[in-house]
């Protein structure tokens, strides 16, 4: 099994996210530092300010939320499940785009990652 690790600057904020926008359930919690979400054959690491993840690097970078690596997800209908994440006061980088495979939009998770919605062709 493969899992994606995800720094968030705010565990409870991520997990609300995945969880009530994208359909994750909430497989593992450990305090404020960690939590596991899952959908399908899906499964991110949540890992918060306070988790072993965010530790300094020896040469002194700190590990951040952020960036332009994403988690892909299918969905059908992407022009309804926008509307309504919008509705919830979701943040989109961009417009719904079109291209030979499908259409996309990139989601922002309230702690900097992004999330692209896809629909396939």
């Amino acid at each position: 099994m493969g899992a994606f690790r995800c720094l968030v600057d705010d565990v409870d904020k991520a997990v609300a996210f995945y969880t009530t926008k994208l359909g994750f359930t909430l497989a593992e919690r450990w305090g404020k530092a960690f939590a596991m979400v899952s959908r399908g054959d899906v499964t991110l690491w949540l890992s918060g300010p306070d988790s072993s993840a965010a530790r300094p690097m020896p040469d002194g970078r700190k590990p951040g939320p952020g960036g332009w690596n994403r988690v892909v997800l299918e969905v059908t209908d992407l022009e309804s499940k926008v509307g309504a994440m919008k509705r919830d006061g979701v943040t989109f980088r961009n417009e719904i785009v079109s291209g030979p495979g499908g259409k996309q939009i990139l989601a922002e998770d309230g702690c900097g990652n992004v999330v692209e919605l896809f629909e396939p062709a």
